[in-house]
Protein backbone atom coordinates (compact mmCIF):
# COMPACT_ATOMS: atom_id res chain seq x y z
CA UNK A 1 0.00 0.00 0.00
CA UNK A 2 1.20 3.53 -0.77
CA UNK A 3 2.90 5.35 2.13
CA UNK A 4 0.81 8.49 1.55
CA UNK A 5 -2.40 6.48 1.59
CA UNK A 6 -1.47 4.81 4.88
CA UNK A 7 -0.68 8.18 6.45
CA UNK A 8 -3.95 9.63 5.23
CA UNK A 9 -5.93 6.70 6.59
CA UNK A 10 -4.11 6.98 9.92
CA UNK A 11 -4.97 10.67 10.20
CA UNK A 12 -8.59 10.07 9.25
CA UNK A 13 -8.98 7.13 11.59
CA UNK A 14 -7.24 8.96 14.41
CA UNK A 15 -9.55 11.96 14.12
CA UNK A 16 -12.62 9.71 14.06
CA UNK A 17 -11.39 7.89 17.18
CA UNK A 18 -10.66 11.21 18.91
CA UNK A 19 -14.15 12.45 18.01
CA UNK A 20 -15.76 9.29 19.39
CA UNK A 21 -13.76 9.48 22.63
CA UNK A 22 -14.53 13.19 23.02
CA UNK A 23 -18.22 12.55 22.36
CA UNK A 24 -18.27 9.78 24.97
CA UNK A 25 -16.44 11.99 27.50
CA UNK A 26 -18.94 14.79 26.87
CA UNK A 27 -21.90 12.45 27.36
CA UNK A 28 -20.37 11.36 30.67
CA UNK A 29 -20.03 14.98 31.77
CA UNK A 30 -16.23 14.86 31.84
CA UNK A 31 -15.71 17.67 29.31
CA UNK A 32 -17.86 20.45 27.88
CA UNK A 33 -18.91 21.17 24.28
CA UNK A 34 -16.13 23.72 23.78
CA UNK A 35 -13.44 21.19 24.69
CA UNK A 36 -15.06 18.53 22.52
CA UNK A 37 -14.95 20.88 19.54
CA UNK A 38 -11.32 21.76 20.17
CA UNK A 39 -10.30 18.10 20.54
CA UNK A 40 -11.52 17.46 17.01
CA UNK A 41 -10.51 20.71 15.28
CA UNK A 42 -6.92 20.98 16.52
CA UNK A 43 -5.90 17.62 14.97
CA UNK A 44 -7.77 18.62 11.81
CA UNK A 45 -5.49 21.64 11.47
CA UNK A 46 -2.44 19.49 12.16
CA UNK A 47 -3.60 17.06 9.48
CA UNK A 48 -3.83 19.91 6.96
CA UNK A 49 -0.32 21.02 7.94
CA UNK A 50 0.88 17.43 7.46
CA UNK A 51 -0.64 17.28 3.98
CA UNK A 52 0.97 20.62 3.17
CA UNK A 53 4.31 19.27 4.34
CA UNK A 54 3.93 16.15 2.19
CA UNK A 55 2.86 17.98 -0.99
CA UNK A 56 6.27 19.19 -2.21
CA UNK A 57 7.84 15.80 -1.54
CA UNK A 58 5.91 14.00 -4.27
CA UNK A 59 7.62 13.79 -7.65
CA UNK A 60 6.32 15.65 -10.66
CA UNK A 61 8.33 16.05 -13.89
CA UNK A 62 7.54 19.70 -14.62
CA UNK A 63 9.48 22.55 -13.01
CA UNK A 64 6.33 24.69 -12.88
CA UNK A 65 4.42 21.90 -11.16
CA UNK A 66 7.22 21.55 -8.59
CA UNK A 67 7.08 25.29 -7.93
CA UNK A 68 3.31 25.12 -7.54
CA UNK A 69 3.64 22.19 -5.12
CA UNK A 70 6.22 24.09 -3.04
CA UNK A 71 4.05 27.19 -2.70
CA UNK A 72 0.91 25.14 -2.09
CA UNK A 73 2.71 23.01 0.48
CA UNK A 74 4.01 26.01 2.38
CA UNK A 75 0.66 27.80 2.34
CA UNK A 76 -1.24 24.72 3.52
CA UNK A 77 1.32 23.88 6.19
CA UNK A 78 1.29 27.40 7.60
CA UNK A 79 -2.50 27.70 7.31
CA UNK A 80 -2.97 24.36 9.06
CA UNK A 81 -0.68 25.37 11.92
CA UNK A 82 -2.49 28.69 12.34
CA UNK A 83 -5.83 26.85 12.28
CA UNK A 84 -4.67 24.34 14.91
CA UNK A 85 -3.09 27.04 17.06
CA UNK A 86 -6.18 29.23 16.92
CA UNK A 87 -8.45 26.41 18.02
CA UNK A 88 -5.99 25.38 20.72
CA UNK A 89 -5.73 28.72 22.52
CA UNK A 90 -8.17 31.36 21.25
CA UNK A 91 -11.80 31.79 22.27
CA UNK A 92 -13.98 29.72 19.97
CA UNK A 93 -15.54 32.66 18.10
CA UNK A 94 -12.11 34.16 17.45
CA UNK A 95 -10.66 30.77 16.54
CA UNK A 96 -13.30 30.27 13.87
CA UNK A 97 -12.52 33.64 12.30
CA UNK A 98 -8.72 33.31 12.52
CA UNK A 99 -8.52 29.60 11.64
CA UNK A 100 -10.97 29.66 8.76
CA UNK A 101 -9.52 32.95 7.54
CA UNK A 102 -6.05 31.41 7.46
CA UNK A 103 -7.34 28.43 5.52
CA UNK A 104 -9.18 30.59 2.98
CA UNK A 105 -6.11 32.80 2.58
CA UNK A 106 -3.83 29.78 2.11
CA UNK A 107 -6.11 28.27 -0.52
CA UNK A 108 -6.47 31.61 -2.29
CA UNK A 109 -2.69 32.07 -2.28
CA UNK A 110 -2.19 28.60 -3.76
CA UNK A 111 -4.87 29.14 -6.39
CA UNK A 112 -3.51 32.57 -7.31
CA UNK A 113 0.03 31.27 -7.63
CA UNK A 114 -1.10 28.42 -9.86
CA UNK A 115 -2.98 30.89 -12.05
CA UNK A 116 0.09 33.11 -12.28
CA UNK A 117 2.19 30.12 -13.34
CA UNK A 118 -0.40 29.27 -15.97
CA UNK A 119 -0.44 32.85 -17.24
CA UNK A 120 3.38 32.83 -17.34
CA UNK A 121 3.35 29.62 -19.36
CA UNK A 122 0.95 31.14 -21.88
CA UNK A 123 3.06 34.26 -22.42
CA UNK A 124 6.32 32.29 -22.69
Amino acid sequence: MNKDLIGSLMWGGGIVVLALIASWARSQGLIDQDTTTRIVLVPTGLMIAWFGNRAPKTFVPSARARAAKRVTGWSLAISGLIYAGAFAVAPLDTAVMVGCGAMVLGIALSFGYCLSLRHGARTA
